[in-house]
This record gives C-alpha cells, sequence and structure tokens, in this order.
C-alpha cells in the first residue's frame, strides 16, 4: 500500500464531517513548536507538546523521528513528519505512529461521528489499495468498532489485511478525541513466524494514556 499515511485521509474526511457548532466550543489552540516534542526513558515516551505517554514492548524501539523503513513499506515522508512518536519492532518492521493535532474552535465530535469518519477512511483505503494493485487485488477489511484508550472519551477502530510479495500484513488506525486534540493512531503488523507483533501492538495502545492538565 503506497499510501501508508492515514492521517491526510482522515483529515480531510473531518473537513466535511465533524459537526460545527454556531458559536465557538474552545478557544483557538495554540501549540508552541519550540517545545520538544517529548522525552524518551527507556522504553516510555512522555509528551511535554501534547499531553499523552506511551510505551513499547521489550525489544521495541521508541523515536520522535520517523525510521527509513516506513517509506520503503509505503509510507509518504509528509504524513509520517506529521506524527509525534514512532514504536517499532526492527527485528520485523512492525510500527505505530501516534500524530495529536487541535481540534477547530467550532468542531464537536462524538462516538458517531468518530465511527462514522473512521469508516469512511476505510472506503478510501479500499479506492487507493485497488489503484495500486489492482481491481482483483485481495484484501479483508474489518467492521468498525469502538475502542478505549486511557484518558479519551470518543475512539474508534478499523484494521485491514492483505498480502504483498508474500508478507502477510495488519494495517490498522484508530481515531479518537480528547479535548482539545484529534488522536490519530496508525499500525502495521508485519507477520514474521514466532513473532506475535500483534499482541505487542496491544500491550502499546493498552499503554497509552492522555494525561490531564492540572
Amino acid at each position: 500500500m503506497k499510501k501508508g499515511s492515514w492521517i491526510p485521509i482522515i483529515i480531510l474526511l473531518l473537513v466535511f464531517s465533524a459537526g460545527c457548532a454556531a458559536t465557538p466550543v474552545r478557544d483557538a489552540v495554540k501549540v508552541d513548536l519550540s517545545v520538544p516534542v517529548g522525552k524518551i526513558e527507556g522504553n516510555q515516551f512522555t509528551g511535554i507538546r501534547f499531553p499523552f505517554k506511551v510505551s513499547a514492548p521489550p525489544n521495541w524501539q521508541v523515536t520522535t523521528k520517523y525510521p527509513k523503513f516506513l517509506l520503503d513499506l509505503g509510507f509518504e515522508k509528509e504524513g509520517l513528519e506529521e506524527s509525534q512518536v514512532f514504536i517499532f519492532n526492527p527485528a520485523t518492521q512492525s510500527n505505530l505512529q501516534i500524530d495529536f493535532t487541535p481540534a477547530g474552535r467550532y468542531s464537536t465530535f462524538d462516538q458517531a461521528k468518530m465511527e462514522w469518519i473512521t469508516t469512511a477512511a476505510g472506503s478510501s483505503f479500499k479506492s487507493e489499495f485497488q489503484k495500486d494493485y489492482g481491481k482483483n487485488a485481495k484484501f479483508e477489511i474489518s467492521s468498525t468498532e469502538p475502542y478505549s484508550l486511557k484518558g479519551v472519551p470518543f475512539a474508534a477502530k478499523k484494521y485491514t489485511t492483505y498480502t504483498i510479495k508474500g508478507l502477510k500484513r495488519e494495517h490498522g488506525w484508530v481515531y479518537a478525541f480528547a479535548e482539545p486534540y484529534q488522536i490519530f493512531i496508525i499500525y502495521m503488523v508485519v507477520e514474521k513466524e514466532g513473532v506475535n507483533d500483534r499482541q505487542a501492538i496491544k500491550e502499546i495502545l493498552d499503554s497509552f494514556e492522555v494525561i490531564a492538565k492540572r
């Protein structure tokens, strides 16, 4: 899948689908780009620019700069540069990336919208996948489900599985909202015999938490 980053797709969908209030529902969010993205201590990342933390399993790595192998896997550089943190297994190249984006002053969110946008992103995946690999290219796509993340009131998840060059992959995405941020989590599992990267991705998502401001 050459269009590896879901972030531009979901942001575009959000423009047309997120509810808008008649009056502002929040102050404009200012992001200070001079502030460090966050700090990494061992296998744990704690955000400074954005209020979240996440941990990686043993033998996985955490970095704030995108690993070069993601370009070879088909991700686009522009989309990768939007993410704040990357977690990956260097042995298999399974990976997960997280991006926080401030919500607009008039945008409103609820669980139904999370699920609608996540479902629409699946339709975009199908179009891009068939464009790259032909209309007969086979893949399976899951239903859209509500998803639980610590400190997050609204979230939805969807994933697809497919095989490219003999390698089976699972490519999934979680779209979430925690005031005042939209949250985009994208992951890819590259199957390798004897390695359970799906469980590792679940552990990463279980460790993710939006930290309430004091």
